[in-house]
Parts: structure tokens; C-alpha cells; sequence
């Protein structure tokens, strides 16, 4: 049995000597999944102070706990950063000095822009407050809102993104469409006042463009057409521009880069475009006609309770 178990391990040891990117063996190059998620974690303690509770760290006085968080997520943010940087060229082949110095750098300006990151959370939730009459307050929906919780997810992607930070981003964005169902890649531009109503399936693409008093619901899509030419179409803008004020029902699908929704429009469920609409415009799918047919169903009742009695 030992030398059996020994036969398998060594094959399985062999075959990551192929040199594919599956084989890759340098386990401590790339950030660390865990250590994202405790980040996130940290940062939705700092957006929200009131409203994620730090089991950690015990002070009597909020300010001084908020600064210990800061001060940790920091260090923690700056450690994955450093690592994350392997994997962009104009820092692969330096060495750990000047990537750590770089790393700290974009670090504190990131840590600079989160009053503005809080700033678009604000109106996000004033949003899907207004938007929603069946909240009962803003706690409500900051406390169980998968919408939010998305939304301030990729705001903080969004936020390390244009610094040009690899990999976390998506990370991050990843780790939220994991827990809410809602996938927006950190490449989006989305203003302010979004709203996010019932949250799950919800596909934002990474060269949408959004602006502000947006509304989408549930299964909406903002994507691509068709991506059969993969990686060539990488850096192109291949998704829609949704203008102010647009509102997407439920299932809609919006698709392809020079698709522009016009300030005000609205789009109807189920609804299929890939071609612009102009400003303060509903577009909606004909409705299907719906056949109700009762003598067909009393006949079917009426068999089915024949042979019930059959059984009796």
C-alpha cells in the first residue's frame, strides 16, 4: 500500500515539471486569497464604522479602534500589493526595495481617496433607499443588502484599479459576485446614485460605462457582444454606455461597445439591445399572448381524480 501511495504522489510530482500555468510552484508570489477577504473585511469596517463590528481590536474609544483598523488594513493592503506587482512589468524583474516602496505609495493614495470612495457609497444608499419601498430605513439596507454590499465592494476594486494595482481588484470583485451573486468587473465606471434592486445576476462589463441615478435590477446584463476574438479585443470598449437616470428591468440585456442608452430611457424586462436608444425612451418586448384554457384543465382534474379512486 506505501509503495502504491508513494507510485501516485511522484506521478502527480512529475507531472508539474510541464511547465504550464496550471504547474506554477511559487507559492508565495502572488497575493494571498484569505488575506484579500480579511482586507475587505477591514476596509467595509472603515467604509461603514458604524455597521461591521472589528472582534480584534478592544478600545473604549471609537476613534482610537478606527485607527488601529486603518492602521492594520494598511499594513496588510501594502504587504498583498508588493506582491501583487510581480506581475506587472515595470516592477517584475526590480527588486523588493523599490516594489515595497511602490506598493507603499499606492497604498496611502488609496487609503487618501476613501473619503471620496464613502462620498459615492453615500448616495448609493440614498438610492436604493428612495428606490425601494419596501425598506424600512438606510440601516436596513446597509445591513442586508446584497446590492450594497457589491456596490461598496467594487467602489474599493474601482479605487485600486486606477492605480493600476494587478490582480486584487478582480480579486475582490470576484469574492463579492461569490457572495452576492452580482458580478461588476473593477473596470467600470459607474457614478454616482447607483442602485442595485434585488441584486442577483446582475453582469457589469469592465469597459461599461455608467453614469449617475442609475437603477438596474435583478439579471440584468451591460456586456459584450460576441467575444470570439478573445484576447484581441482586450483594451477595446466593448460594452454599453448606460447615460443618466436610465433604468433596466429585470433580465434585460444590454450589449456591444457603441450602445449608448440615452438619458432617461428606459428598458423593459427580458429586453434584448444592442443597438443605441434615445434619450427618454422605453423600450419594452411585445407581450406574448396568454391562452387560459379551463375546460381542458377541469378535464384533466376530473381524470386524475378517477384514478385516485381507482387506488382506493
Amino acid at each position: 500500500m506505501n509503495l502504491e501511495v508513494e507510485q501516485v504522489v511522484d506521478g502527480i510530482l512529475k507531472d508539474y515539471q510541464k511547465g504550464r500555468d496550471i504547474d506554477n510552484l511559487k507559492f508565495f508570489e502572488q497575493p494571498d486569497r484569505d488575506q484579500i477577504v480579511v482586507i475587505l473585511d477591514e476596509l467595509l469596517a472603515v467604509l461603514f464604522p458604524g455597521y461591521y463590528r472589528e472582534k480584534v481590536y478592544h478600545t473604549v474609544h471609537t476613534e482610537t479602534k478606527i485607527s488601529v483598523i486603518i492602521e492594520d488594513v494598511m499594513y496588510r493592503l501594502r504587504k498583498q500589493i508588493e506582491l501583487a506587482l510581480l506581475y506587472d512589468e515595470r516592477y517584475a524583474d526590480v527588486d523588493r526595495a523599490q516594489r515595497k516602496k511602490a506598493a507603499k505609495k499606492i497604498t496611502l493614495e488609496f487609503f487618501r481617496r476613501l473619503p471620496e470612495i464613502r462620498e459615492y457609497l453615500d448616495t448609493d444608499i440614498e438610492a436604493t433607499f428612495e428606490g425601494d419601498p419596501a425598506a424600512n430605513s438606510k440601516h436596513e439596507i446597509v445591513l442586508s443588502y446584497p446590492g450594497i454590499l457589491a456596490t461598496a465592494i467594487y467602489r474599493l476594486a474601482h479605487g485600486l484599479q486606477r492605480l493600476n494595482v494587478p490582480l486584487i481588484p478582480r480579486m475582490m470583485t470576484e469574492y463579492s459576485h461569490t457572495q452576492t451573486g452580482v458580478d461588476i468587473h473593477p473596470g467600470a465606471k459607474i457614478g454616482k446614485y447607483f442602485c442595485i434592486d434585488h441584486a442577483t445576476g446582475v453582469v457589469v462589463g469592465s469597459t461599461s460605462v455608467i453614469g449617475e441615478h442609475v437603477k438596474v435590477y435583478q439579471g440584468v446584463t451591460i456586456g459584450a457582444l460576441s467575444t470570439k476574438d478573445g484576447q484581441k479585443m482586450h483594451g477595446t470598449k466593448r460594452h454599453p454606455t448606460i447615460e443618466d437616470y436610465v433604468t433596466l428591468y429585470s433580465g434585460a440585456s444590454v450589449l456591444g461597445g457603441r450602445t449608448v442608452i440615452g438619458e432617461g430611457a428606459v428598458i423593459g424586462g427580458n429586453a434584448f439591445v444592442t443597438k443605441s436608444v434615445d434619450p427618454h425612451t422605453t423600450v419594452t418586448i411585445k407581450t406574448h399572448e396568454l391562452v387560459v384554457d379551463r375546460k381542458s384543465h377541469k378535464k384533466t382534474d376530473e381524470k386524475e381524480l378517477e384514478q385516485d379512486d381507482s387506488l382506493i
